[in-house]
């Protein structure tokens, strides 16, 4: 279970929405399994791409933990949008992730974020197991 506020959700959406139609990504940062905190990035991956990959890189990921140690929280997953597709993990998104990581996708539908879905990939990378989701009203509600 990832338990995330509505308005970091509203944050996501606005990122994934300006994507579009490529798709966006980013870190969760958090405690446990609790999102306190995101972190947009830029897709990285080449033009010709960016529709339906993204690319997250190295120092990307250093800044991610950096950040979230600078706000004694731990970097606990990543987002990302999945344009005009359903969201679910692709292969593509199996071979690139990592165990104990959430990964929220995100459906964005003719530039709108209409569903998100939560992931979390099997320690023997086999497969990915989806997660619930629960929205808290605002960041502060337990």
């Amino acid at each position: 279970m990832l338990t995330i506020s509505k308005e970091l959700l509203v944050r996501i959406n606005a990122h994934l929405e300006a994507a579009y139609p490529d798709e966006g990504a980013g870190f969760l940062l958090g405690e446990d399994d609790e999102v306190k905190e995101i972190l947009t990035l830029p897709n990285a991956r080449e033009d010709s791409a960016r529709h339906n990959r993204f690319l997250i890189e190295a120092e990307d990921y250093m800044k991610a933990e950096v950040r979230a140690d600078s706000l004694t929280l731990s970097l606990i997953g990543v987002f990302h949008s999945h344009p005009d597709c359903p969201n679910v993990p692709s292969e593509y998104d199996r071979e690139w992730a990592q165990p104990f990581f959430s990964y929220i996708i995100t459906r964005v539908d003719n530039g709108k974020a209409v569903s998100h879905r939560s992931w979390r990939l099997a320690e023997d990378r086999s497969r990915y197991d989806e997660e619930e989701i629960i929205i808290l009203e605002s960041k502060q509600e337990k």
